[in-house]
Order: C-alpha cells, then structure tokens, then sequence
C-alpha cells in the first residue's frame, strides 16, 4: 500500500509518499507561502536529490495538484500515475473528545472536524483544506485523519479539568486537550522496543523540545497529563509562545497596551517565548551562540528559563506517577540538543538520573541512552516520526474497510 501523507498549515504543505511494504518514503517535500507572492514547492526524490520548483500557487487544491504532478512526473517522480496512491493520511490538529484514536474520513468524521473549527482555529481549518482538495483531486480515495490531541484523551478528569466555572466545561467543552500526541506515542513505544521494556507496564515521561514544545506523563501506556492545555501556548516556555502565564499578566498588559483580543493572541503565540526574553531569535542556535560566545546575559535567561521549566514539569510528572522508569527527549532540540538535554539531566539527580556526560555528547539525531547501565532512571534521546505513525494508522484504520 502506498500512503500519501499531508500536514496542510495555513500557507504550506508538507508531503511524504509512504511505500508500506518496506516502510519506505519514495518521495516527500513542502509547498510554501501559498496564496502569496513567491510560492515554491521543495522536493526530495527517494535517494537525496533537491528539486525546487517555483510557480502561483493560490490555494491548498492548486498546491496538492502541484504535489501529484511532481510525484507522477517523468523527471522527479517515484509513481507512474496517481491510481498508485492508495490512500492519505492527514495530520489534523484538533480532535476534541469524540476522537481518542485516527479516523476514517467519512461524513460524519469530516462534519466533526469542521465542529472544531472554533477550538483550533490556525490549524483544522488548513487540515480541512487539505481533505477536501484530496476528495477533488483522487474522487473516492480513502483518506484517515490522525489527530494530535487523541493520544491524551485517556488523562483523567482532575487532570485535563480547569478552576474554571463547571458550566463553561459544558458549554465549551473549554479544559486541557494537550497536543504533540504522535510524537510522544510513538517515540514512547520505540525507546520500550530498544531497551526490550515493556511500554504497558512502565512509567514514561516524554519530552518534545522544538520550537512548539510539550511534555507528557506516560503511565502503562496511557497519557495521564500533559504540558499543553486548550491551546499549544500552555506549558512550557516555547520559540515565540509564552508557556504558563498568570492570567492576570495578559489582562494587565491588554489594559496598559490598549490592545484587543486578536493583538493579545499574536503577542502570546508569536512575539513571546524564546524570542521576547532574548530579544535575539526564537531559533535555540542562536540563542545559545549569543549566550556563550557573545556573554548575552537575555539569551542567557532565556535558556536558564527553558531549562528550569523542563526540569519543573519532569519532577511534577514523576510525582504525578508516583515514579518514574524512563526519560525521553526529542524533536528538533530534544534530538539535535546535548546541551539543553545535559542541563536538564544534570538537575534530575534526586530521581535517579545517573547522567552520562560522554554517551550525550555529540548525539544528534540518533537513538541513544544517556544514563550510566546502573542508573535508576534511565535518559535517552529517541528520534521521532510523526509521518510513519501517520501512514500506519492510514494503513491499518483503511485495511479494516
């Protein structure tokens, strides 16, 4: 079977082409800016080579028709023609409480996708854009939706609950919905395959560092709370969110700025976090540049925060759990990061994290163990792959039909 899947964002699109015999991607890339000036798409064929090819793309159909025709094409193509593709597979942000696992897209699927409009309102729209134009493009294609919130639906109520009036839960169905779910499954379940543990049975908290980022308690399988709330700004501090904010702060500055609900929202969402305490980048590489080699003592802050926040939630989760057995670092820092993953490991001696300097250092992009063999916790860094885990749940919710 070979599964297209799409992470359609409100201006990209980003692709791979699954082969699930060998679990292998024969073609993937990302359309960028669409419906503005400069559009392009970006493609890599099976074994490396770049194309960039540039053109008007005004909407996400007339960019996933871009897609096809690369992927079918003579020179850059991996298919012979679109009856190839026997399914796709789509990343949709929000899933709400109807959806604790990836689903079939049929009506009424599609319908309660378009019902969480309100709550995911950068992100399920585009995820919607991006089906729709499939249905057009492939009439009849079978097409799964994985969603990042399904995996937390197991956290229990006093976990994903908010002081907050019990009628506004009702109503709005406003509480933690926490996001990052693919991720947090499945390098969860492929660290217990490496160390031959058993996933159902052990205590996991995971930690996906990138410039959104997010925490989750893993609990014999089952997510049991986590960093993210009703939106992605809760939690840690992020590249340009803020993470945990007293309430009353963002009140007073919509006061004293004279700023409305909208202005608020892009302060927090994209002018905070990393970004608005160094005033250098929201791009850790940066930061740390400026932190060590320039002795920028905002960017020095900004990384003193970041750590102190991962550490923070790390020892909130293990009491949460009551212990925990293993520690899990990746996403693009999480895996790229020996230095961030150092500065946290070093402060989590008092659970038994026996940090092993040499094992950590250099490792980007690799699986690795970052503890001493007699560590009672153990650390590692687990490369993620939130596409594959797309593709297998395409594959085997359409083999079921």
């Amino acid at each position: 079977m070979k599964i297209l899947v799409l992470n359609c964002g409100s201006s990209s699109i980003k692709y791979q082409l699954w082969n699930m015999t060998d679990k292998t991607v024969l073609g993937k890339g990302v359309v960028e800016k669409i419906g503005l000036k400069g559009s392009f798409l970006k493609h890599y064929t099976q074994d490396g080579q770049k194309v960039t090819l540039e053109g008007e793309v005004l909407d996400h159909t007339s960019g996933i028709e871009y897609i096809l025709g690369v992927l079918t094409s003579k020179n850059h193509g991996c298919i012979s023609g679109l009856h190839e593709i026997d399914a796709a597979g789509h990343r949709v942000a929000h899933g709400g409480e109807n959806f604790s696992d990836s689903a079939f897209i049929d009506d009424d699927v599609h319908l309660e996708i378009a019902k969480l409009f309100e709550l995911a309102p950068l992100h399920n729209p585009a995820n919607m854009k991006g089906i729709d134009a499939m249905a057009q493009l492939i009439p009849g294609i079978p097409q799964v939706a994985a969603f990042d919130t399904s995996f937390h639906q197991t956290m229990p109520d006093y976990a994903f609950m908010y002081g907050i009036p019990y009628s506004l839960y009702t109503k709005y169905k406003i509480r933690r919905y926490g996001f990052h779910g693919t991720s947090h499954k499945y390098v969860a379940k492929k660290a217990c395959g490496i160390l031959g543990l058993d996933y159902q049975a052990i205590k996991i908290i995971t930690c996906h560092l990138g410039n959104g980022a997010s925490i989750a308690a893993i609990s014999k399988g089952k997510s049991v709370d986590t960093s993210m709330g009703f939106t992605p700004v809760e939690g840690l501090i992020m590249g340009t969110r803020t993470g945990d904010l007293d309430l009353g702060v963002l009140t007073f500055i919509m006061d004293k700025e004279e700023i409305d609900q909208q202005t608020a929202n892009t302060l927090i969402n994209k002018h905070s976090g990393m970004l608005g305490v160094s005033g250098v980048s929201s791009d850790m590489r940066e930061i740390e540049i400026e932190a060590w080699t320039m002795n920028n003592k905002r960017a020095q802050l900004a990384l003193d925060m970041y750590h102190y926040r991962v550490i923070k939630y790390i020892g909130a989760y293990t009491a949460a759990m009551n212990g925990v057995d293993l520690i899990i670092f990746t996403g693009g820092i999480g895996e790229n990061g020996p230095e961030t993953r150092q500065a946290i490991c070093e402060s989590l001696t008092f659970i038994g994290v026996d940090f092993d300097q040499s094992k950590n250092a250099g490792k980007r992009g690799k699986d690795a163990v970052l503890t001493r063999d007699n560590s009672k916790v153990i650390a590692m860094v687990v490369t993620t792959n939130e596409e594959l885990v797309i593709a297998e749940d395409t594959e085997r919710i359409v083999s079921k039909r």
